[in-house]
């Protein structure tokens, strides 16, 4: 059934029992003709946009635990379009695009909201970074502008401006960022895949990858054997564990991610702040909550939380910015666990076995990359050529030496 105002009110006269099952829970087929392992937002949009724009409706998505229980579930929620380099810029750009559209295309409301995101600068050196930032920004086509101290201060009176050891200078506005509820853009990617007649199957744990004579035959699973000619690794902080299953070493270390949220407040943050000097980054959930995170905690794990040190660190930047949140009380704290490439950008290309495709190394940008990620692997995976968008995430760029290093800070895993 399709989703509308008029059935909500409807729907509420009637009690609620009449809305029906958003996707459907079938068995594993035996056969496919593309397997997409993990059910996540980059699986599900993956899976989405295969059957959507390429026709390809046998398709299974593999979970080994429940749709959305992942990264895609373990985030700040930040969409945003302000990167910088040749490669990243186009690619979050197009995505930017199609969250701007996802809400009618999905025919479900992912509670996207551009309320606008804000980059503070602290120095000379920073807002010199950040114009040449918005200036490539602009040429790509999308928004910027540059605010100085009392442009910022008319926008976030709230913040701390009479601080001495990290004055606030400007900063770098982008209009178009924002938000999305990171739950829904799961569940609305699931809905519209699964009416395309995807299968979505849950519970089911991939324990190996079948190849013969260098190509793909299928997978293992602990719900059985299951075939196809095209399978799709896209699990992000896993990625290196499911590839070793087809003897490969990626050039990915797993780090935790923390974010926190506290009690629901009154509304007093209207948009997305990021502050330059302790990356801490904050917004308000339409529940009231604010929703904070900071660095990573810097040494590989697998474990789905994070270590004190870090949250101390966290809560000590939040506290030097906007000391007014000071008595809110935190209400829970959570870890995902981020795919780190060596230069801090993405992998999205085949793999030296036919028929095996990897999408991985989202780092820091794994939730806002969502839409494009899904676009680029179907177009990959249907097609066998890259998407243009994503034409640089080469996955042999580690070997030739055609990196992407977006913050500058060379070849080490836990500093993008």
């Amino acid at each position: 059934m399709r989703y509308s105002g008029l059935n909500v009110i409807m729907q509420g006269l009637r009690g609620n029992k009449g809305w029906a099952q958003a996707w459907r829970s079938p068995s594993p087929k035996p056969e496919y003709d593309a397997i997409i392992i993990g059910g996540g937002g980059h699986g599900l949009s993956t899976a989405y946009y295969l059957a959507r724009n390429h026709g390809m409706t046998n398709i299974a998505v593999l979970e080994k635990g429940y749709l959305g229980g992942g990264n895609v579930g373990r985030n700040t929620t930040i969409v945003r379009a302000n990167y910088f380099l040749p490669g990243n810029s186009e690619f979050y750009s197009h995505s930017m695009k199609l969250w701007e559209g996802l809400e009618a295309d999905l025919n479900y409301n992912v509670m996207h909201s551009q309320r606008g995101l804000i980059n503070l600068f602290h120095s000379d050196g920073q807002r010199d970074a950040f114009a040449r930032r918005g200036n490539a920004m602009i040429n790509q086509g999308d928004d910027a502008e540059l605010l100085d101290r009392e442009g910022v201060r008319r926008l976030l009176p709230y913040l701390d401006f009479e601080q001495t050891r990290f004055p606030i200078y400007g900063g770098l506005l982008h209009r178009r960022g924002g938000t999305a509820r990171h739950d829904a853009v799961a569940w609305g990617y699931a809905r519209a895949a699964d009416q395309r007649g995807v299968d979505l199957i849950q519970n089911c744990e991939v324990t190996g990858i079948d190849i013969e004579n260098g190509q793909v035959r299928g997978v293992q699973t602990t719900r059985g054997a299951i075939r196809a000619k095209k399978v799709g690794i896209v699990v992000a902080g896993r990625s290196s564990q499911v590839a070793a299953m087809a003897g490969m070493r990626l050039p990915i270390e797993s780090h935790i991610l923390q974010a926190f949220v506290t009690e629901g407040l009154k509304p007093v943050i209207d948009h997305v702040i990021s502050f330059g000097m302790g990356h801490f980054y904050i917004s308000q959930s339409d529940k009231g909550g604010l929703v904070f995170g900071g660095d990573l905690d810097f040494y590989a794990s697998y474990a789905a939380r994070g270590n004190l040190p870090m949250v101390e660190h966290v809560m000590e930047a939040g506290m030097t910015l906007m000391p007014m949140i000071g008595r809110a009380k935190v209400l829970r704290s959570w870890g995902g666990i981020m795919d780190m490439s060596p230069d801090g950008s993405p992998i999205i290309d085949k793999t030296h076995i036919d028929g095996l495709y990897l999408d991985c190394g989202w780092n820091y940008g794994g939730f806002k990359a969502v839409p494009a990620s899904g676009w680029c692997m179907a177009h990959l995976m249907a097609t066998d050529q890259p998407h243009e968008v994503a034409r640089r995430f080469r996955l042999d760029r580690f070997a030739t030496g055609h990196l992407l290093d977006e913050e500058g800070t060379g070849s080490q895993h836990n500093l993008h």
